[in-house]
């Protein structure tokens, strides 16, 4: 029966991924009583591990953890709660046509050694451009975990503004400024070709460069991937990481869960949000599906921007000009996931026959970057690629937990197809695209086909039915620059308060953007713990 519950939470938190959880533990940690509502049966939204067939377990979405804050990591002690990362290495791993298998060693002599047998001009120049990359990388780091610039600041505040973003960039040389202004709005393929000779050594940087976003590798703004991926991560820090996570990607999110509820906020799954009460211009609670009223001081949304604020909210309670802004925002999810149990692991043409079942565990199928652009072409027109761009991890080659003895999981994530098809439905055109990701995994490890058990095959449609991510897009928003920033998710509101006051978006439509870091619930929660230590939250609106 629905029910009204008359004693309010200091904070809901709408959404049980893994920047909801992010955000409820530290909120709970500073005393406020927090209840997370989470729409499925289990946490963790996009950041989950699931059975995809029996005693057979995926990580059916996020499959790589590369960006997770160290911070979050640490202070939220999740080690203690279960979590517990390996490091890839190599990082990155490109199979070519002509059976040349060339990775990315996170020892870089070691890669430097590996791209002397492609072209020994391009391996000294790959030395100077990393040191460059990951300078320039570390001037953004800080900006990860806290909030973007407030462009609307004036007086002392606007000054203290300007000293804050200052001291992040006190030391940037006028060249690094012109460096930093190229990335931000320069394409990866321009910056490729004006470094590198060899067109496989720059399919290898293309290969992490612009996954989930709208834009071949010639787009402008698409040289920015170079830098969002040299951020650090992991336990310690350590700029470029990649990580496989043991038990899957849920493990982060129910390590997440377990730091929450230990801190003392309450878990519901399978509590799906239709509305967020507001009550004289002010968050005051959220109504489940099943009609129950929960009633709370704060509100925060871990759910995309548009199911935020388009479905969750009354037309009326926001400003016009704000909802048109949120309208505005470019979702089309540009891609896909195919996960599979094989009878065997793949085996791709050219590894070398001592590779260590780490180095066989992933590998990127995009031989140029004239073929990723041409890939591009064909999405943005509502047509599903021929040849198709798919990046592949066996994570069982490293976490012999996730399948029984004899089986193998390989998850399959499929960059630029569309969201909205030309011809027909996604429902209609499901197996075509599993089919086509089969026959590219097939041209470079053939004994895929046969070995194949179970197929689970989701569209950009799947992703946001599943997951209920709008349009399917899993980082809540294009990661192009007028996104980004300042300017995430709209203009004038990128510090994570929204019009409704007492209602917060914590999630990746946030600042600093999608990818599984914890930045955008962490950084909210202290933006929510703020306004509750100066008093903000107690202020009610004028009309009340």
């Amino acid at each position: 029966m629905p029910s009204t519950i008359s004693t309010p939470y200091d904070a809901i938190v709408v959404g049980g991924g893994h920047n909801g959880l992010t955000a409820a533990a530290y909120l709970a940690r500073a005393g406020l009583s927090t209840l997370v509502l989470e729409r499925k049966e289990i946490v963790g939204g996009c950041c989950v591990t699931e059975e995809i067939a029996p005693g057979c377990r995926a990580s059916t979405a996020a499959y790589i953890a590369s960006m997770l804050r160290p911070e979050v990591v640490a202070s939220l002690d999740l080690p203690a709660h279960g979590l517990h990362m390996v490091p890839c290495d190599p990082a990155l791993q490109v199979p070519f046509p002509d059976g040349q298998v060339v990775p990315w060693w996170a020892d870089r002599e070691r890669t430097v050694a590996e791209l002397r047998k492609i072209c020994c001009a391009d391996a000294e120049t790959f030395v100077r451009v990393d040191d460059d990359l990951k300078k320039l990388a570390r001037y953004l780091q800080p900006f990860f975990l806290e909030p973007p610039p407030d462009v609307h600041s004036k007086g002392l505040s606007g000054f203290a503004e300007l000293l804050r973003i200052g001291k992040r960039f006190r030391r940037i040389s006028g060249d690094e400024i012109g460096q930093m202004v190229a990335f931000m709005t320069g394409s990866l393929g321009e910056f490729l070709d004006r470094h590198y000779q060899s067109e496989k050594i720059k399919t290898l940087f293309l290969a992490n460069s612009v996954y989930g976003k709208h834009g071949g590798p010639y787009q402008p703004g698409t040289a920015l991937g170079l830098l969002f991926h040299l951020l650090s991560g992991g336990e310690h820090l350590q700029q470029g990481f990649y990580g496989h996570v043991m038990g899957g990607m849920g493990a982060i999110s129910n390590a997440l869960a377990g730091a929450a509820k230990k801190f003392g906020a309450e878990i519901r799954t399978s509590a799906p949000v239709v509305r967020i009460s507001v009550e004289h211009e002010c968050a005051a609670g959220v109504v489940l599906e099943d009609g129950t009223e929960l009633s709370a001081r704060t509100i925060l949304s871990g759910a995309d921007p548009k199911r935020t604020f388009l479905g969750m909210l009354e037309a009326r309670e926001l400003p016009p000009e704000f909802r048109a802004a949120v309208q505005g925002i470019r979702m089309d999810g540009p891609c896909a996931k195919v996960n599979f149990v094989l009878s065997e692991e793949p085996r791709v043409n050219g590894m070398p026959p001592n590779a260590s079942p780490a180095q066989r565990a992933l590998f990127t199928l995009v031989p140029s970057l004239e073929f990723a652009e041409r890939c591009y072409d064909t999405a943005k027109f509502g047509e599903i690629p021929e040849e198709l761009w798919v990046d592949c991890v066996v994570a069982s080659n490293v976490d012999s937990s996730l399948a029984p003895p004899g089986k193998h999981i390989m998850t399959c994530f499929v960059q630029f197809v569309p969201y909205r098809l030309r011809q027909g439905t996604w429902d209609e055109n499901r197996e075509l695209l599993g089919d086509r990701v089969v026959r590219k995994i097939a041209e470079y490890a053939p004994n895929v086909p046969a070995a194949i058990l179970a197929r689970q095959v989701l569209t950009p449609l799947d992703l946001e039915r599943r997951f209920g991510i709008t349009e399917g897009n899993i980082f809540h928003g294009d990661l192009a620059l007028d996104q980004l920033f300042f300017m995430r998710p709209v203009v004038g509101w990128a510090r994570y308060r929204t019009p409704v006051h007492g209602l917060y978006l914590c999630g990746a439509g946030a600042h600093p953007g999608g990818g599984v870091t914890g930045a955008p619930g962490h950084n909210a929660a202290h933006q929510v713990l703020r306004d509750w230590k100066s008093g903000y939250l107690q202020r009610r609106s004028r009309a009340s």
